[in-house]
């Protein structure tokens, strides 16, 4: 079992910067992947960046050159640096672990606004 707690969601402006972090515990050497998803209302829930244990990232176009995903293993921690934030990002944003043997879990997700 893998617990996820999301943090750092808050209201900003457009053009503004966030970032968003998830502190794992649990099963912490059974994680491999790690990613950010957000669902806004009315929308299917989307990935928004992976980074696997190797470090390898990845990341769709709508947010490509304004979002940075990390991970500090020594914290247990995965953060979503967000730039350049546009009123589009406004969703609740999730943390997801995939663990080797193929298991996911969820964080209960953290409100992300972009507004003026």
């Amino acid at each position: 079992q893998v617990q996820l707690v999301e943090s750092g969601g808050d209201l900003v402006q457009p053009g503004g910067s966030l970032r968003l972090s998830c502190a794992a515990s649990g099963s912490i050497s059974s994680i491999n992947a790690m990613a950010w998803y957000r669902q806004a209302p009315g929308n299917e829930r989307e990935v928004v960046a992976i980074i696997t244990s190797g470090g390898f990232t990845n990341y769709p176009s709508s947010v490509k050159g304004r979002f940075t995903i990390s991970r500090d293993n020594a914290k247990n921690t995965v953060y979503l640096q967000m730039n350049s934030l546009k009123p589009e990002d406004t969703a609740v944003y999730y943390c997801a672990v995939r663990t080797y043997d193929g298991a996911i879990y969820w964080g209960q997700g953290t409100q992300v606004i972009v507004s003026s």
